[in-house]
């Protein structure tokens, strides 16, 4: 145990230990397996084909095995920072929100996560709020005025009445004693939601009517007859300024600045990335603050002592020096008890992250993420003696100099021929940017931590439908594979900058998409030779029958382990991994022929944003763990056509069984592993053939599979024939 008044950091020696024995134990099986492989390659034809499998899975596992390694946990200790550390010395904070679609990302749901960090408890006149509208809308700017206004009211009620939870929407939601105080800051939310909601229902044309301040009719001129989402002037505008508003009772109240940066069709927009490094520039204009904390605009603050969490590192002398950022896991709030979709994400949001801070820091998830503002800009190294981050102006920050020098930073040629996005800030050449720029501060010699605490710092909105869920892991393993091929791949440079087990997890990461050779492999190939009565794998009664028994069941009781020592429940453990079956099967499959046809100059693939708006009906179906299949998506396609596959494999191997026992020694793996397959179908066949709902599996994706299954089964057999 590594102690300091501040925090500690524990090495969970135990689940080291098992980790480490279970890693060499496998990789021994792993060995073996490979070796009865060579035994067997020149039997059957097919046994190529399960080597091909076996070799990338075996791959996938390697990778993966440096994220248990050096297991640790961590603590902070924020109620013995006001004692060590004058609030005076607490460091400015510049918090960066990203939103880009009121219609996709409601603009109260951006209001809300606005107004929790607005809330913190950190002193006022050190937290500034920029709002990045990347789609450059009146809806967002109207929602952000009438936010301002109910924040004169909603900091000092939750700073008197000690609120912890700090999210208007969901303080409102639970159960309260009714006070008149609690009845007029009530009053006063429903006003503000009402009429945010109207005018996004009626439309911005409608505006002028909820707008009788000039001076706020004013910010809206910018908005003129050539404006489009792709083609318009930088917007800034100051909604609260800390040096002149005041809350209710007098006191200061932080910054909150409306940005919408420069677009232009004519120069690239690099997406959430671009966004961010103008927030970078414009933020640096006008407060400058030394630490930066990114969030998605649905990701609103869960706990008001979340900065003082943070100071528990950036204030210890003794890491601050190489500390680039603080990492907290994204956690989600909305899932359903089944988390039929696996949108928690423990795997990739906690127990990946946890294991890669026992190496020198989690990846970026890209929101919950506290930056140190240097370490975008330089290495360790380089930026010592250069950590001054007071404001560099007199001015305050709605002056017109400040605002024009803004407007000019955000502008869309302002990073023509500088480093920006290569050198400097976030990073291009990828939609997962976040990762990127996390794995290249490591490269730097940069370090993060990962600060997981009881209660979770950040709540999120989590899709509840399969489209969303699915089109959201394509983007991420597209984005993986640009990673996997750019200059800086974490296969070649990174494993020279970090060392070959630390650059092991960011491997296992940009490989993610290839799960779907194997996957699909699995999910079709001994099935097709069952269905042609070709047995693949050993008989019950070898002794090799006993190394796939071992490789199944051990790699499924490890993750189940370190899924539940991540509090998780065996019912969602179940889920996931058969949300990990139906990522490889689909978005991993469509990304990865996606990429390749970018390669070869066929298409080219854009930023989609997931919808965080749900009808009635898909969220009742979410909530009754009920999968839904309401768009007919091109995704679902191979999910029904294996799951037909499967089906009938199933049917015919226990068919033959029946009717001749001996059979069961012979295809007793490939019965089992359709029938694997077909309990991890079951809601798909629901949809398929039960169910009359809207959520359905539409008929023409039905019609479709059944085609394209029975080519595949027509294909094969003249294959082996």
């Amino acid at each position: 145990m590594e102690e300091s008044s501040l925090h500690s950091l524990k090495i969970m020696h135990g689940r080291k230990f098992f980790n480490r024995a279970f890693a060499v134990i496998y990789a021994f099986a792993i060995i073996v397996l490979f070796y009865y492989h060579v035994l067997t390659l020149t039997r059957a034809p097919l046994s190529i084909v399960m080597f091909i499998s076996d070799f990338i899975l075996a791959l996938l596992w390697f990778t993966s095995q440096s994220f248990f390694m050096n297991p640790i946990s961590r603590q902070q200790f924020p109620k013995n920072l006001e004692i060590l550390v004058d609030k005076k010395d607490f460091p400015a904070i510049d918090i960066f929100i990203c939103t880009a679609d009121p219609y996709k990302e409601p603009p109260l749901t951006t209001v809300n996560t606005t107004l929790s960090v607005l809330a913190y408890d950190y002193p006022m006149e050190k937290l500034s709020v920029y709002i990045s509208d990347d789609g450059g809308s009146k809806l967002i700017l109207f929602a952000l005025m009438e936010a301002a206004k109910f924040a004169r009211s909603w900091i000092p009620y939750c700073r008197e009445n000690k609120i912890e939870q700090r999210c208007p929407e969901e303080y409102f939601r639970k159960n309260h004693t009714i006070t008149s105080q609690f009845q007029i800051i009530q009053n006063l939310y429903e006003d503000m939601k009402m009429s945010i909601e109207e005018v996004v229902g009626r439309g911005d044309e409608y505006l002028k009517e909820y707008i009788t301040d000039p001076q706020k009719h004013e910010a809206f001129s910018k908005w003129t007859k050539g404006f489009t989402p792709k083609e318009h002037s930088a917007i800034i505008q100051v909604l609260l300024e800390r040096d002149k508003d005041k809350d209710v009772k007098g006191f200061s109240i932080p910054n909150l600045i409306y940005v919408s940066r420069e677009k232009s069709t004519t120069s690239p927009h690099h997406f959430k990335a671009g966004a961010l490094n103008a927030l970078l520039r414009v933020s640096k204009v006008m407060t400058n603050a030394p630490l930066i904390l990114t969030l998605d605009c649905d990701m609103y603050s869960n706990d008001p002592q979340t900065p003082q969490r943070v100071l528990c590192y950036f204030c210890d002398p003794s890491i601050r020096c190489k500390l680039g950022y603080v990492q907290f896991p994204q956690r989600y709030h909305g899932l359903n008890e089944d988390d039929m979709y696996g949108g928690d994400n423990v795997r990739t949001f906690r127990v990946s992250p946890s294991g890669l801070d026992g190496l020198g820091g989690p990846d970026n998830c890209g929101t919950g993420c506290f930056f140190n503002r240097q370490a975008l800009f330089d290495s360790p190294l380089s930026s010592l003696g250069h950590s001054e981050h007071s404001q560099i102006h007199n001015m305050t920050i709605s002056s017109v100099s400040i605002v024009e020098l803004a407007c000019h930073v955000a502008s869309s040629n302002y990073e023509h021929n500088t480093g920006w996005g290569t050198k400097m800030g976030i990073k291009y050449g990828t939609l997962v940017e976040d990762i990127y720029t996390g794995y290249m501060m490591h490269c730097d010699g940069w370090n993060s931590i990962f600060c997981n605490p009881e209660r979770p710092a950040f709540l999120g909105e989590v899709p509840i439908n399969l489209e969303d869920a699915l089109n959201q892991v394509k983007r991420w393993s597209f984005g993986h594979l640009e990673v996997l091929s750019c200059e800086y791949s974490p296969l070649t440079f990174g494993t020279k900058a970090l060392g070959l087990l630390r650059a092991n997890c960011y491997i296992h990461y940009v490989l993610w998409p290839i799960w779907c050779i194997p996957v699909t492999l699995y999910a079709c190939v001994p099935q097709l030779s069952l269905l042609n009565n070709i047995s693949i794998f050993p008989k019950v009664f070898d002794p090799w029958f006993f190394l796939y028994v071992f490789l199944f069941f051990g790699a499924y009781a490890h993750d189940f382990v370190q899924f539940i020592l991540f509090k998780g429940t065996a019912k969602r453990w179940w889920n996931d991994q058969r949300m990990w079956y139906v990522k490889a099967l689909s978005p991993y499959l469509f990304a990865s022929i996606e990429y390749l046809m970018k390669k070869l100059g066929i298409t080219s693939k854009g930023f989609n944003i997931t919808s965080k708006v749900a009808g009635l009906d898909e969220r009742k179906l979410y909530d009754q763990s009920v999968f839904s299949f309401a768009n007919p998506s091109p995704m679902f396609v191979p999910l029904a056509t294996v799951s037909i596959i499967n089906l009938i494999a199933f049917l015919r191997g226990i068919m033959t069984i029946i009717f001749k026992m001996e059979s069961l020694d012979e295809f007793f793996i490939q019965v089992f592993i359709a029938g694997f397959a077909v309990v991890n179908c079951l809601p798909i066949y629901e949809a398929m053939l039960l169910r009359s709902d809207h959520g359905r599996m539409p008929k023409r994706i039905v019609t479709t599979s059944v085609l394209l299954s029975g080519v595949l089964c027509i294909a094969f057999s003249l294959t082996v024939s």
